[in-house]
């Protein structure tokens, strides 16, 4: 038989133990700062019935869906008028009934409606799971991937937004960012804006022109928009909002002139100014720094899904496009029949956070290693007296080897070097004699003659 190629399947990846380290500790800082706000972690199956998952993401999602083929003879199963047509999406219904989930926010629909009766509203929860795209690969976009969300479904308070606004401030904080933006903006504010040139349907090609503002100016943004269908006359009523600046007051000042005659426009700007007045209530006697919360019309994010608040975080200390997102929905849960329930949630891109942080060299020196000390071994007397010791050091929370067998001393340093151990205990005749183990610092070479009670206390602080 001949041996296969190993290979791992396009836009997956394999992490290694240093980098799963770096991983649990960005989703571990995270969870923390979740619960303390009262949010309690769930988890959903990795696959979901086709039929939940069909429908929810437009057209475009629905291509991207990764579909399981039914076991046993599926084909024999299958419709055989669809086979003969040729008919692929009728034939797929047929010969797979189920699917790997596509994001965490529709298997939260569902959880929600199957366990009304169970849950307490408003539901607070989070969930850090793997989701499935069959999306062609490139750089930074994975088939497999990560999602960091935490919703709350069931409460209309807009303290919740203001909540979020913290928990981007302190999840990021405490992961070591100290440059960052948190963009938001209302899609009521959107919709009024639509309204009062009577345009809704180009709402996204206006957001698209405006955010180039920085790039190619006034007249550039001009440009493109009666290129995108905008009249001079659309313009004149859109340049305050094309030439928005100052503070967020100031901003929301000059979007009541714009947008008095829109009663969706304006309470938009009344969800904000509730949420900038919960921020800065929140923060009165906190030692949190202030965060930077900016209101940028032309943050548009998936306009068809949200009704109301709409965040994205930006980091200002490396290249990078925004690395958490999230806003207001209402009626999640209508599409599985249970109405009138309004949402809002955030998600934390935990892939693209761990290239910032990898960047700027923010990981902390503790997940650069497992294992805190190897235990040498030579020879058989040597690895009886190691035993003792080596349990003592676990037993106090040192993560703790002893090599697995008798080897010349090179070939055991070589092993603590490769896995970065910052300890090394050495056992040899003299030690076992004299009951002073040598205690080897593999940064700095420095070596020292302690008791093994004497290490347990040193390794243990």
């Amino acid at each position: 038989m001949s041996s296969i190629k190993p290979s791992l399947a396009k836009g997956t990846r394999d992490f290694s133990p240093q980098e799963m380290v770096k991983r649990n500790y960005i989703f571990d800082t995270i969870k923390t700062v979740f619960k303390k706000f009262g949010y309690a972690e769930i988890q959903t199956p990795a696959m979901e019935n086709l039929s939940t998952l069909t429908g929810k993401y437009g057209d475009e999602g629905d291509k991207l869906i990764f579909k399981i083929l039914n076991s046993g003879d599926y084909l024999s199963k299958a419709n055989a008028g669809y086979l003969a047509e040729l008919n692929s999406n009728a034939l797929i219904s047929s010969i797979s009934e189920k699917a790997l989930r596509y994001d965490l926010t529709v298997p939260f629909a569902r959880y929600v409606v199957m366990h009304q009766n169970d849950i307490t509203l408003p539901f607070k929860r989070f969930q850090v799971q793997p989701v499935w795209r069959a999306d062609r690969p490139q750089k930074g976009r994975y088939r497999e991937f990560y999602q960091c969300d935490v919703d709350v479904v069931g409460s209309e308070s807009l303290l919740n937004e203001a909540e979020f606004v913290l928990i981007y401030q302190e999840g990021l904080t405490n992961l070591g960012m100290k440059d960052f933006t948190i963009k938001i903006n209302n899609r009521k504010i959107l919709s009024g804006i639509a309204e009062i040139i009577g345009k809704p349907e180009l709402i996204v090609d206006m957001t698209v022109a405006i955010d180039k503002l920085d790039k190619i100016g006034l007249d550039g943004v001009t440009k493109e928009l009666l290129e995108r269908g905008f009249t001079d006359s659309d313009i004149e009523l859109l340049k305050p909002v094309i030439l928005l600046e100052g503070t967020n007051t100031e901003k929301l000042a000059r979007l009541k002139n714009v947008l008095a005659a829109s009663a969706v426009g304006l309470k938009g700007i009344a969800e904000l100014e509730t949420v900038f007045g919960y921020v800065k209530a929140l923060l009165v006697n906190s030692s949190l720094k202030q965060p930077d919360l900016e209101l940028d019309i032309t943050l548009a994010r998936g306009l068809n899904y949200y009704t109301g608040c709409i965040f994205e975080v930006k980091t200002n200390e490396a290249k990078m496009g925004s690395i958490c997102g999230g806003g207001r929905y209402d009626d999640l849960t209508g599409m599985f029949g249970l109405k009138g329930l309004t949402g809002v949630g955030i998600s934390f891109g935990a892939d693209r956070i761990y290239d910032v942080l990898e960047e700027l060299n923010l990981f902390p020196e503790s997940t650069a290693s497992g294992t805190k000390v190897l235990i040498s071994n030579f020879d058989a007397t040597a690895e009886l007296y190691a035993l003792p010791l080596l349990q003592q050091l676990r037993e106090v929370g040192v993560a703790a080897e002893l090599y697995p067998s008798s080897a010349k001393l090179k070939k055991q340093m070589s092993y603590a070097d490769d896995k970065a151990i910052p300890y090394v205990v050495l056992i040899g005749g003299d030690e076992m004699e004299s009951g002073l183990l040598t205690l080897k610092n593999m940064q700095s070479g420095d070596q020292q003659k302690l008791t093994a009670g004497s290490i347990v206390n040193l390794l243990s602080k």
